[in-house]
């Protein structure tokens, strides 16, 4: 191990290499102070060039911090990744069509990590059949400059199959909390472990550089063997970052880091006021949900749901995962989705895409932006600006239960509840419900053919899919279904025989008493 500063660092990157980077979301053991240096190297000096780069999950703040500080005219040749939509400026760089981009899995980038540290060829998975990542579909593909093709269809074992090849690592960059003097190093402050090991493995074996950030640098003997993630052998090389922050909004929780457990919230002094329209759906969404049910709640109002559940007392009855690795406990909400607190293990994402991918949920609560006359769900593709699907396709692959949540318009809707009933005060101007979504993230077809079920959950109305599609179940009372709902859909939907009214307790102020029904076997 060789211990440098940052600007020797970033200097041993060449033109046209492929550089990935390590870390999630909003700062989650990201090494921020490479991507820093990075970008100012090559706005005063114009190199490296031709670059392509690569993350497992998408690095930003959805403004201008992580990846869209890379958005510099020639420094990008291509660029691949699960979600580029909080890296707005690099989104801009792919919609002009300024660089080659590519869209796929969060599950299928971080295992592909393990098989190329494994020398195997690629990645072998049935994630992505059916959707916009199928190269019937437009294999991941994200603009028109974007022309070769990275994923193949296989037959294998009499079934069809994706195969992924491995891709190009030159260099990897990753970020811990500590290192020894030997170059060994502990993530005792990180708010997940990500595929920081399988990067290192997969550059080290492949001939490439392992260059890390850490926080601080200790005697070599000092870290416990148990408490190593990644081993010195496997490291080139190691700068420091003394300031370096646990996500880009919070600069250390012990929580988070899971060396403390967070108290339980003081009970309030009133019921809480009535919820709006995101915590209606949240509450709708929490109702499928069984005891002993292993969870996954997705981006925007599910993340809500972990709050709900506590508020509730029921989240000891079930185990909320993230992908990122985040095994039980409560997962962080907003900025620091990624995190967790009160967490029953830390996993490697890895890990984590392997229990999802083998059906190891019972349910899962994601959002949705589209969805067609045959159930097919859009997530990542739905206004001006490129973005991906995260980890959408994994989870929802062979989850038993899944629930897609979301408003049913958009743009200008304006929802309240009242006296424990949902008003309507102004409609959105755009349909969420298409005859036909744009691409596919969620394949309808796949599902029924897999025996799924799967429920379209708003704050108005719920659809199940069956092999009509989408079928209205249920509405909101006092609303009727063909003014409220129906006339608002690109679609004529089958309605159930017996419509039923949703739940009253989620439009009610106060707890909704699912304590009680848990103890008595479930929500419903």
């Amino acid at each position: 191990m060789r211990l440098l500063d940052v600007t020797e660092a970033v200097g041993l990157v060449r033109d046209g290499d492929a550089v990935w980077i390590g870390g999630s979301g909003a700062g989650h053991a990201v090494p921020q102070l490479f991507i820093d240096s990075l970008a100012e190297r090559f706005a005063t000096g114009g190199v490296p060039r031709g670059l392509t780069t690569v993350r497992v999950v998408g690095i930003g703040d959805f403004a201008d911090r992580g990846m869209s500080q890379l958005a510099l005219p020639g420094l990008h040749a291509r660029t691949i990744g699960s979600n580029i939509g909080n890296e707005p400026a690099l989104g801009a760089q792919v919609r002009a069509n300024e660089i080659e981009a590519y869209s796929f899995p969060q599950g299928v980038l971080s295992a592909l990590c393990r098989e190329m540290a494994a020398g195997r060829p690629g990645l072998v998975t049935d994630v992505g059949l059916g959707t916009y990542v199928d190269p019937r579909q437009g294999g991941g593909r994200q603009n028109d400059v974007t022309t070769e093709e990275l994923v193949e269809v296989v037959q294998l074992a009499g079934r069809e199959w994706l195969f992924y090849p491995a891709l190009p690592i030159d260099v990897a960059v990753i970020r811990a909390s500590t290192a020894d003097e030997d170059g060994n190093l502990s993530m005792e402050e990180e708010a997940v472990h990500g595929d920081s090991l399988a990067l290192a493995m997969a550059a080290h074996n492949r001939g490439g550089r392992v260059i890390v950030q850490v926080k601080r640098l200790v005697q070599r003997g000092s870290l416990r063997p148990r408490d190593v993630r990644i081993p010195g052998a496997l490291v080139d090389h190691v700068y420091v970052d003394p300031d370096q922050r646990q996500t880009y909004r919070t600069a250390f929780s012990p929580y988070f880091a899971g060396q403390l457990r967070q108290p339980r919230p003081l009970a309030p002094d009133a019921a809480p006021a009535a919820p709006d329209v995101r915590q209606v759906i949240a509450r709708r969404s929490l109702l499928e949900f069984a005891p002993g049910d292993i969870c996954n709640l997705g981006f925007g109002i599910s993340q809500q749901i972990g709050a709900i559940a506590a508020a509730e007392g029921i989240t000891d009855a079930l185990t909320l995962t993230v992908e990122q690795g985040i095994f039980g406990g409560a997962p962080a909400a907003g900025a620091d989705g990624g995190a967790g607190v009160n967490f029953q293990a830390m996993l490697e994402q890895p890990s984590m895409f392997d229990f999802y991918d083998g059906g190891g949920l019972d349910i899962a609560s994601l959002s949705f932006a589209e969805v067609d006359a045959e159930g097919n769900v859009n997530v990542h593709e739905f206004d001006e600006r490129p973005r991906g699907p995260g980890g959408f396709l994994n989870i929802a692959n062979r989850t038993g239960r899944v629930c897609f949540v979301g408003t049913l318009t958009t743009g200008g809707l304006r929802v309240g509840v009242d006296a424990g009933r949902l008003t309507i005060s102004s409609e959105g101007q755009y349909r969420k419900f298409v005859p036909k979504v744009r691409q596919i993230s969620f394949s309808a077809e796949r599902a029924l053919a897999k025996g799924q079920q799967v429920r379209y959950i708003t704050e108005r109305a719920v659809f199940e899919l069956t092999a009509d599609g989408p079928t209205l179940t249920e509405i909101a009372d006092g609303l009727n279904a063909e003014r409220d709902v129906v006339a608002h859909l690109g679609f004529r939907p089958a309605v159930a025989p017996e419509l039923r009214t949703m739940d009253p307790r989620i439009f009610r102020a106060g707890p909704m008493g699912l304590a009680d029904d848990f103890n008595r076997g479930g929500a419903t």
